[in-house]
């Protein structure tokens, strides 16, 4: 089956798989998707992930991260871009996220990178999705 949206789909499996506490999510991989898992790693959202070769598309494995006390590290995360309506930000007018507590993940020119990475460099892009 074919998936229109890779990208909502990651995020849904990992919100869905944060709620209910599991340890790691296995997603689909893309460019894309590594590209989020790579951001989320740097910023501290989640502990790791691996790449798991199968035999077609293969399957990025996301650990999932959580507090002392078993509290999600990750409480939003929500889809902004969508196949249907892109937004795109210039530098200047990305978001800060809930007064710099959170991230805003942009894809650029230069590939996936966060919103003070693309503010540092100057870039504008696609925003994809903000985390809290």
């Amino acid at each position: 089956m074919t998936m229109s949206d890779p990208i909502a789909d990651m995020l849904t499996r990992v919100r869905n798989a944060n709620r209910v506490g599991k340890a790691y999510v296995d997603v689909l991989a893309s460019k894309s998707v590594r590209g989020i898992a790579g951001v989320l790693k740097d910023e501290g959202y989640i502990r790791d992930f691996d790449e798991i070769e199968d035999n077609r598309q293969g399957i990025i494995r996301i650990h999932l991260k959580y507090g002392p006390a078993g509290e999600m590290v990750i409480s939003r995360l929500q889809r902004a871009s969508r196949p249907g309506r892109r937004l795109y930000r210039r530098s200047k007018d990305i978001p800060v996220v809930l007064g710099g507590l959170g991230i805003a993940i942009l894809s650029t020119n230069q590939g996936v990178m966060s919103d003070r990475q693309a503010r540092q460099k100057k870039v504008g892009g696609e925003l994809i999705c903000t985390v809290y």
